[in-house]
This record gives structure tokens, sequence and C-alpha cells, in this order.
């Protein structure tokens, strides 16, 4: 499938775009600034583009008023089909985020609850009790997203509630042409709904693609039965980090092992999770490792494992930004135009790489040598073998390790490699040997 063979590169297109932080109902043409931004996505070896929340909203996009149209903020239904256009003729796949979990309360259905309380036909679709008061005073009480009473929950196993919101995701296929989508919280909606929700896209495109986002537990709940197509690796974002930071590639190589490995335990072989090292909810990664020198390694890492690599905007070329207590504004910032630097240009020179070999993108996964600054590890898939070694630690490094072959050559530098008598691994380096 093709997202199995895809970097992708994630955008808050409300943050990106330099939306104000209020919805005021007025349409203002934000979105069309990001079709500057395709020569540099594609130039960075992405296949797929992720969108953040574009639909009409209270604030941040998670508080949805109506799945029907773009976000005024952002522009009209008009430029969406444009840029969607001009990103598949430039060759790239459009995934949405689909926040179906709960709205805001500027959604349109909740509007009428307040106004008409039990006489609303939408009553049913949220969990609502008229015996008590809210916080807002609405002489009502409702169900928030986990105490956040500005995130209105819906009822997803109310058929009304799935038909409205399946017949919403139809029209995005049909009248926009996406690709896929994200599931915002998915580990807490309906598996019923998410069920109809899955055969309605498949029966539409049947390489359409469903990530679900879970921050931990067992991934397997949300991808047997072929019920989601991947779910975000939460455990391998941690991993990555923090294996670099504390000088423990052991932690990493545990949960590559853990995930991927050839023991009959392993928990997710042949599957294909989506894989980051940052993204709108999360320190950036440039802010989050303690030495600036490790943010190329991080990125050899991240498309060197098994699943699918995403890219957060900005991050590519080294952009910092810390998670408050007071809100993600400086998660989502707006940039004038991208940026190219060498943390960049490595970048696209690993992306393309991996599109291109389908050990990285397909392969299965082999531990061959793990020390606490050294990792290397073996993909292979369609009669195709590739050796992966990293030395995060400044000295060079002899690795001694079985590599089942005399010779390979290096897919970012082309150059030659003996394997005999030990590997020399340069300081802060990694190599991507096909044997």
């Amino acid at each position: 499938m093709w997202y199995q063979e895809s970097v992708f590169y994630h955008v808050y297109p409300l943050g990106l775009c330099g939306a104000p932080a209020q919805n005021d109902g007025r349409i203002v043409h934000r979105l069309d600034a990001l079709a500057g931004w395709i020569p540099h996505i594609s130039r960075l070896g992405a296949g797929a583009v992720l969108f953040g929340p574009l639909w009409q909203s209270d604030t941040h996009g998670y508080d949805t008023r109506d799945y029907r149209t773009l976000d005024g903020r952002l522009g009209s239904d008009d430029d969406l089909v444009r840029l969607v256009a001009q990103l598949h003729q430039a060759g790239l796949r459009v995934v949405v985020d689909g926040v179906f979990n709960h709205v805001g309360r500027g959604f349109w259905a909740f509007r009428d609850v307040l106004a008409r309380r039990q006489a609303s036909p939408y009553a049913g679709w949220f969990y609502i009790d008229f015996g008590r008061d809210d916080n807002y005073g609405d002489g009502l009480w409702y169900q928030g997203w986990q105490d956040h009473y500005e995130l209105v929950r819906l009822n997803l196993a109310n058929p009304a509630v799935a038909d409205y919101l399946l017949g919403c995701v139809a029209d995005w296929i049909d009248r926009f042409g996406i690709d896929g989508l994200r599931l915002d919280v998915a580990y807490m909606l309906d598996v019923g709904f998410m069920r109809r929700l899955a055969g309605m896209c498949r029966g539409k495109r049947p390489d359409f693609f469903m990530v679900g986002e879970m921050l931990g537990g067992d991934y397997n709940v949300l991808m047997k039965d072929g019920l989601l197509d991947s779910v975000t690796n939460y455990e391998c974002y941690k991993g990555l980090y923090s294996s670099l930071n504390t000088h423990n590639l052991f932690e990493i190589a545990y949960a590559f092992n853990r995930q991927s490995g050839p023991e009959p335990w392993c928990l997710y072989r042949g599957r294909h999770l989506f894989n980051f090292v940052d993204n709108h909810d999360v320190t950036r990664i440039a802010s989050q490792l303690n030495d600036p020198d490790d943010l190329p390694l991080v990125y050899d890492l991240l498309m060197a494992m098994p699943g699918i690599p995403c890219i957060y905007y900005g991050s590519e070329w080294g952009t910092a930004g810390v998670k408050r207590s007071d809100g993600d504004a400086s998660l989502r910032p707006s940039f004038g135009k991208p940026e190219w630097n060498a943390l960049t240009d490595h970048l696209s020179r690993l992306s393309h790489v991996r599109v291109k070999a389908p050990a990285l993108c397909q392969g299965d996964y082999r531990p061959l040598l793990v020390t606490n600054r050294q990792l290397v590890f073996a993909r292979q898939a369609a009669g195709q073998r590739i050796i992966v070694a990293i030395n995060t630690d400044s000295q060079r490094f002899q690795a001694h390790f079985d590599a089942q072959a005399g010779a390979g050559t290096d897919l970012l530098t082309g150059l030659g490699h003996d394997f005999g008598g030990g590997s020399w691994l340069e300081g802060r380096t990694a190599y991507l040997w096909q044997v």
C-alpha cells in the first residue's frame, strides 16, 4: 500500500497559516499559502501530507462547529479543493484529522440543545443530564472530553450521530478527494462506529489509509481484524529521544525488538506503526534532546526503524518549541516560508533512500549489536537486505557483528564497505549498507 512506502509530512494548518486563536466567523483566504510549501515537501522526500484539523471550529480545531465546511480562518471550501488538487498533482497523498469523539460548544447540534433542551431532536447526540448544571450555567450538565468542558463528547453509539459523521467523511472523500484519516483520540472511540467508518471509507477507496491516535496499551486492539491500518507509536517516540539523552540505546533497541523482532512473542511484527519524533501535542525534538548534535541521529533512527515515518512541519530545520501548561501555541507556529539547512538536507537524503528501499519500508527487523551508544540491526524484504549501523558517540567505534555478507554499499553515500575484521563506525554517523 502507498502509505507503507511514504514519508508523511504533518502540518497544523491553523498554526502554519497564522490563523487567529478565536473564530469570529469571517472567511479569510489563508490556506492558499500552503501551496507554496509543496516544492519543499516534495524536495524533502515526503509522499503524503497529514493535515491537522481543517473544519469549522471555535478555537484550536479540535472543538468543531461544523464538519461540512472549511474553517473560515483558513478560507473557503474551494480553497481546499484547489489545494488538494495541487498536492495530488505533485504526487502527494492527503490525510486529514477526523475529530469524532467530541465537538465544540459552538457545534450546531449542541447549540440547538442549549436552546430547546429536551425538545431538541439532538439531545441524544450527547451525554446530557438535564437535572444538573455545568460550570457555564447552562442549566444542564454534559460529559466533556477528560473534564475539558469546552469539548462536548459525542454519543457515537447513537446511529443518528454515526450516520451524520459518516456522511461528512463521505463528502470529504467525494468533494475534496482525501486519501486517508487520522482518528483523534481513537482509543476513546466507539469500536462499532469505527468499524462502520472503515467499511464506508474502504468501500469508496480500497487503498484508503486510517491511522488512530493511541497513547499506550496494546496497539493491536485498534489494528486487529483490519480495523485501522496503523496507530501512533508513542512507545518508540519516547524511546527515540530518551535513549539518546541517557546514552542508553538498549532502551530503543528493546522497544524495536519487542514490537518487531524475530521472537514469537513480538507484538507487532508485520504491522506498520506510525512513527514520529514530535508532533502538535509534544515538545519539539530540537528542544527535547539534550545535545543538538543528536538531531541527525534521531532522524536516522526514525527513517530506518520498522513502520511509517512522519515529520512535523518546521522540525526538519530544527525549530524549537516547548509544550506549556497554558496551551500548545508554541508548538504550532506560523512560518512565512520553509527553511533549508544541513539538517533538512540530511533528512531529505534519508527520506529519498527510504522510499526506494523495500527493506526499510516493508522489511523485518533483526538485531545484530547493541551497546550504550551503538546500535546495529538488519532489515530485509523483497530480496533486499540492509544493515543499519548508528554510532551516537563522538568517537570512532569498531563494531563486531555477523553481517552474513562480505561487503556492502552505503545507500547514503554510495561508498563500498568491507565487513571483514570488524566495521569502523565514525563518530555520530549512521550507515545504511545494502548487502
